[in-house]
């Protein structure tokens, strides 16, 4: 019989509520909009302001075991990318109660979110000064070194042995810099931004692109857009493996529940692969 786990889960997001208030108190800043809960509640986020000017407050909270890895201070690594249209860490402030808070404050970007979930599930006008400044975007991460870590050889070797057994080989052909979360309630619109930089690091060539189309698979315009902008990434045997790794990855996720309605194209998607 399930637990029923809704008591406690209404007492961690207020928690987090809290964890908020007390971040915003610390830099002086005034919460001006409708708190966002990210990904198994584990972050908070809110639009706030100090004086005249707007920003992003962020906290996210961790057992301390999981600290102190790559994606704990993946955000403020990322200020090393100058020039693309992203959030910029401007302060961090750390806490511990009874789990370790990490409260970012940073610049914030113009727009909406495309989707309000990461797969996109209903057609989106883009311009294509938009596309080409996305492309502009996943090429630079591409092509800047790292020692940050987004995915190892053995977490793609699990992933793909578990999902495929041992009808793929899991060897990655080729390595490059990835964002590692470019999804549409991270990309903003209409003008082009790319939030949450938790997770870039190295991983296999073609990530990005194949992440973005997978998640893009319920709406077969936006994902022939997202083929037609990524081609030469991904009509190549990395750009597969990379698609066969994004599969691995979501499949875990669809089966614990969540993109009930992606397992189909995601299925079709895969057998296409399969016998390419």
């Amino acid at each position: 019989m399930p637990v029923d786990t809704s008591d406690a889960d209404a007492r961690f997001r207020q928690w987090m509520r809290d964890n908020l208030v007390r971040a915003a108190e610390h830099f002086g800043v005034v919460v001006t909009g409708e708190p966002l809960h990210g990904w198994l509640d584990r972050s908070i986020s809110a639009p706030v302001r100090r004086g005249g000017a707007e920003y992003w407050l962020r906290v996210v909270s961790e057992d301390k075991q999981w600290i102190g890895g790559d994606f704990w201070t993946g955000n403020l690594d990322a200020n090393g990318f100058a020039g693309l249209s992203k959030p910029y860490v401007l302060d961090v402030f750390e806490w511990e109660q009874w789990r370790q808070q990490r409260a970012e404050i940073t610049t914030r970007m113009p727009g909406s979110p495309c989707s309000p979930t990461d797969a996109l599930r209903t057609g989106i006008d883009l311009s294509d000064q938009w596309w080409a400044e996305l492309r502009r975007t996943t090429d630079t991460v591409a092509a800047t070194p790292t020692q940050r870590v987004n995915s190892s050889q053995d977490k793609v070797t699990q992933r793909l042995v578990q999902r495929f057994g041992d009808a793929v080989d899991p060897t990655v052909p080729e390595w490059e810099t990835v964002h590692g979360d470019v999804h549409w309630a991270n990309l903003l619109r209409p003008r082009f931004g790319l939030l949450d930089w938790e997770l870039w690091g190295r991983g296999p060539v073609g990530t990005d692109a194949a992440t973005l189309l997978c998640y893009s698979l319920l709406v077969p315009d936006i994902a022939q857009r997202v083929r037609e902008v990524y081609a030469d990434v991904l009509d190549t045997d990395a750009g597969r493996f990379a698609q066969l790794y994004v599969v691995a990855r979501l499949s875990r996720r669809i089966d614990g529940g969540e993109y009930p309605d992606l397992a189909q194209p995601l299925e079709q998607h895969t057998r296409a692969l399969l016998d390419s």
